[in-house]
């Protein structure tokens, strides 16, 4: 599927260059920032600017129009997007001509968000409609006469991606990216709507050098992590070790297997060598929240504001560092900041449930939660909450269909297995929530709790044999010292499960081990009471039965005659 690196870094950075000036020209500010960013990573002493030919700059806006483009183009950076698409709405030529369509797209945009009441909901499907029919009216026309060059198409892919029109956006993104490799936001749009590894074997790519990094994006994205990991590293050996995108690609990758002190050894590589970096930082957060590492959470929001305190990045985490503290409705208030400065940002959506979840506020976790899933619907995190958040108001099934969804996406993720084998047990689906729980011992149990739900499952079904097998798994794992009154449950139905079957060794063994235990000392001294009056009673019914196989054999002692006597006297 990928073409081994065999890169002319020349051209690759020729191709860079050119792409920077093209996403420029159009207010692709975030493509632009990517590429050269990329290009800065490549260092090639014989590469010469005259490469690039000296009318790239001016390429696609007309003598005539060039004017009306400036003065729009500068109308578009401050944001004035009506004033930027009225000034070239008469425009033919490409670059101008695009302008006056994305200006229309973001000034719809952004009058919705500004008419949003607190930006709490992101309006999709046919909401968007009625606000961009006009600019899906003239996309739609210009893409079938093929007026639409591969800019336009990108636009036209991203409208058509809001109004849910998957397979069609998938169709016009391959097409974009076809016409213009080097813009990478066409590939970022396209990722999220690949499902697995399957689909993206079969996407028709262009033969170019950036589909590996899609690729390679894109394998982590749908959590083929190891994967991901191998081809970013290949790109490093190809000539882009310095590129700080791929680190963090990786620090990303390791994060999702949460490998976390790999990953958080990355981002303070990442942040070594671009200290004012923001990309990713809410994710390094996370990391250092899950290592509680509150001094360190600290200083990074500290650090987050000092470089920028109206980022989205900043926002979220100054939110996590008052969610350690257990300051909620301050984290939530910080999370609201960041999707005011961006309604699309999924971390703050996702970590807003979870402090939602926090202060048992169910419903607007669940609202939360599903304009995560709006973004993003394979943010396993915001799937899983929401399983939680209809389990908690009793609502199981609703629950089961959220866990599953989080299960088919993280399939190797024991908390999914376990979540949906406990909700399984609570609809009286034994048999399911068992084959969860194995599962979730065959992939790896996270937290060590997979044995003891299914001892206790299999002790329910009374089912002693597997029942015995998976509590002394769950006994032998380090981590069940944390859980002692589950320890001594599974110890005591060793103990008795030992005594009945007249195996006192163990039955002792495991009736010492409840003795170790304070609160358990009598219900161990009365097991080891049990197993003392046993083991008599044992040896007597042994004798006694010795003492039958001799009689039932013949073999009892002859009365000694007078003879016999003599001679063995003699």
């Amino acid at each position: 599927m990928v073409d081994l690196m065999n890169f002319n870094l020349v051209e690759v950075k020729q191709d860079l260059i050119k792409g920077i000036i093209e996403c420029n020209k159009r207010g692709l500010i975030h493509s632009s920032k990517w590429l050269a960013e990329l290009n800065q990573g490549i260092q090639i002493v014989e590469f010469e600017n005259s490469l690039i030919d000296a009318n790239t700059a001016n390429a696609g806006i007309s003598h005539e129009e060039f004017d009306s483009y400036m003065l729009a183009k500068t109308y578009f950076d401050c944001r004035e997007y009506d004033r930027a698409a009225y000034f070239t709405r008469n425009s033919i030529s490409p670059v101008p001509r695009f302008i006056y369509l994305y200006s229309m797209y973001m000034a719809k945009e952004k009058k919705r968000l500004d008419n949003s009441p607190d930006n709490a909901t992101l309006l999709t499907g046919n909401a968007h409609l009625k606000d961009l029919s006009e600019l899906m009216s003239i996309l739609n026309e210009e893409y079938n006469q093929k007026k639409l060059d591969g800019y336009g198409m990108y636009l036209y892919g991203v409208i058509l991606k809001k109004l849910d029109l998957t397979q069609l956006a998938v169709t016009v993104f391959l097409e974009c990216v076809h016409l213009v490799p080097t813009l990478w936001s066409a590939w970022i749009e396209l990722s999220p709507l690949i499902q697995d590894t399957e689909q993206l074997r079969g996407l028709n790519l262009p033969k170019h050098w950036i589909k590996t990094f899609f690729i390679a994006h894109t394998f982590i994205e749908i959590f083929v992590n190891d994967t991901g990991i191998s081809l970013f590293e290949e790109l490093q050996h190809a000539g882009f070790e310095k590129c700080i995108y791929i680190t963090s690609q990786i620090a990303i990758a390791y994060h999702n297997k949460r490998e976390v002190d790999k990953a958080i050894e990355m981002f303070q590589q990442i942040l070594s060598i671009d200290p004012y970096r923001l990309e990713n930082l809410d994710m390094y957060s996370n990391l250092l929240f899950v290592r509680e590492q509150k001094t360190e959470m600290a200083h990074l929001a500290h650090k987050a504001v000092q470089i920028n305190k109206y980022r989205p990045e900043t926002c979220c985490v100054i939110g996590n560092y008052y969610s350690i503290r257990g300051e909620h409705q301050k984290a939530i208030l910080y999370f609201q900041r960041a999707l005011k400065l961006n309604p699309k940002y999924l971390s703050a959506w996702t970590l807003m449930g979870h402090e939602f979840m926090e202060l048992k506020n169910t419903n607007a976790a669940i609202q939360s939660y599903r304009q995560a899933v709006e973004v993003n619907r394979r943010d396993f995190r915001a799937w899983y909450g929401l399983g939680q958040a209809y389990e908690i108001i009793k609502m199981p099934f609703y629950g089961l269909h959220y866990y599953k969804i989080a299960t088919q996406l993280r399939p190797y993720d024991s908390r999914m297995l376990l979540a949906l084998g406990e909700t399984y047990e609570k609809l009286d689906k034994k048999s399911n929530a068992i084959k969860c729980y194995q599962k979730a011992c065959n992939v790896g149990d996270i937290e060590g709790f997979a044995m003891l739900k299914l001892g206790k499952l299999y002790e329910d079904l009374k089912d002693q044999e597997n029942a015995v097998n998976a509590y002394k798994n769950y006994v032998n794992d380090e981590r069940s010292n944390s859980e002692k009154n589950s320890l001594i449950h599974a110890y005591l139905y060793l103990a008795t499960y030992y005594v009945e079957k007249k195996n006192f060794e163990d039955a002792t063994y495991y009736a010492h081990k409840v003795l170790e235990i304070d609160e358990t000392k009598p219900e161990a001294k009365s097991i080891l009471k049990t197993i003392a009056s046993s083991r008599v009673k044992q040896e007597g019914d042994d004798m006694a039965e010795v003492n039958m196989d001799l009689e039932q054999s013949n073999i009892v002692p002859q009365e000694i005659s007078g003879e016999d006597m003599d001679m063995s006297t003699a």
